[in-house]
């Protein structure tokens, strides 16, 4: 049969070790979320159909992992916050108060390193699309980690974003992916995912020492971390990119977008 999706719903056994995608796939620190660590478990809970694996029926093994969230959003670029962080927020006190969801947030596509390079990643954006139409929710909206900004932590995400190629598509591996996909750059979010820990927590993630206070850069880091000793405390704000994915609409219904690329 090939490489199958499967949801939480339908084999809840395939996730009994919940974080082992996880921690295959994430550097260690970016497993500590303030916020998004509250909820993460909820999902499985509160939203089972739209988790999922992609599954190889051959090999008996899971490829890849997939995690959304409906959520409510209006459409604009204010509407879709700062984040990561405010926008699992307010869809679980959205679907907590019973208010309909109007959109699908992508929250994370882990494909196990194995396996990466296999074009498996159009692949978890198409399932994404496809629980968005199922649900008759007309956006797919993603909060992008860019893959390859740990390379340039120093660079304010809101000039990243707009590096391109000699080609004009935008510089980012996973930013054009989804650009190439008909995806529109809506926002880039320098404080989209809070990540806090003791000075000693931050040198058990990172490997490092962190003899004095003030920024650091660090291995796998989007950004610096900010280490305050008197406090012994690390605060790391992840950036990321708010894309956005018109699901199942016309070229002219997109041309009238409210979404500006840039």
């Amino acid at each position: 049969m090939g490489v199958r999706v499967i949801r939480y719903s339908e084999r809840p056994e395939l996730w009994d070790d919940t974080d082992s995608v996880s921690r295959a796939v994430w550097p260690e620190y970016n497993l500590h979320g303030d916020r998004l660590g509250v909820y993460w478990s909820r999902l499985f809970d509160d939203f089972p159909r739209f988790q999922y694996v992609l599954f190889d029926d051959e090999q008996g093994t899971v490829l890849a992992e997939g995690h959304t969230l409906p959520c409510c959003w209006d459409g604009t670029v204010e509407g879709l916050g700062e984040g990561i962080d405010a926008m699992v927020a307010a869809a679980f006190d959205a679907a907590d108060a019973g208010h309909p969801a109007t959109a699908l947030c992508a929250l994370a596509a882990e494909i196990l390193p194995r396996f990466q390079g296999r074009g498996l990643a159009d692949r978890m954006l198409d399932v994404m699309a496809d629980l968005a139409r199922e649900a008759a929710l007309t956006h797919l909206i993603a909060p992008v980690r860019p893959s390859i900004k740990d390379r340039y932590p120093l660079a304010p995400i809101e000039r990243y974003v707009t590096w391109i190629r000699e080609n004009g598509e935008p510089f980012d591996p996973w930013i054009r992916i989804h650009t190439r996909r008909g995806g529109r750059i809506a926002k880039p979010v320098p404080h989209s995912m809070r990540i806090t820990g003791t000075v000693a927590d931050w040198e058990k993630w990172t490997k490092l020492r962190f003899p004095d206070d003030g920024p650091y850069v660090f291995p796998a880091g989007l950004a610096p971390v900010e280490i305050d000793h008197e406090r012994d405390l690390g605060t790391y704000w992840e950036p990321n990119v708010w894309i956005v994915h018109a699901i199942g609409m016309s070229d002219e219904d997109l041309a009238h977008s409210q979404l500006v690329a840039m």
